[in-house]
């Protein structure tokens, strides 16, 4: 019995299987570095602030982008993120069926230049 065809068959199935892992994996991401410049850039409290506008365009565009990691949202709304590690802030959104969710964002890190921020999937 000539088991070559099986096995290439299993090989196939484990590159695909490796290759949807891994795109998952990198569109799944919900960690953005963002520069400050002055068309990304608002201030909050004195601080330099990464408009809501930008975080909330990232979150709706990252928040679904495959199928199979979560619904999709739309009408997401952000304050401004003040560029201080540590700070919180909740974006509003409505999912598929038009239900409201909260969209926690973190600031990851920041300096003068950019800003690293994550935000949660419910």
């Amino acid at each position: 019995m000539n088991r070559t065809p099986l096995v290439v068959t299993g090989a196939a199935v484990a590159a695909v299987a490796v290759g949807v892992g891994a795109l998952t994996y990198a569109m799944g991401g919900t960690e953005s570095t963002t520069g400050l410049d002055r068309f990304t850039t608002a201030t909050v409290d004195g601080h330099k602030a990464l408009s809501g506008n930008v975080v909330a365009g990232r979150t709706q565009s990252k928040y679904s982008p495959l199928p199979w990691i979560g619904g999709a949202m739309s009408v997401v709304t952000c304050p401004d993120l003040k560029a201080v590690a540590g700070t919180e802030v909740t974006c509003a959104g409505k999912d598929g069926d038009g239900k409201d969710v909260s969209i926690p964002v973190t600031v990851v890190k920041a300096d003068a230049t950019s800003i690293t921020w994550k935000f949660e999937r419910k």
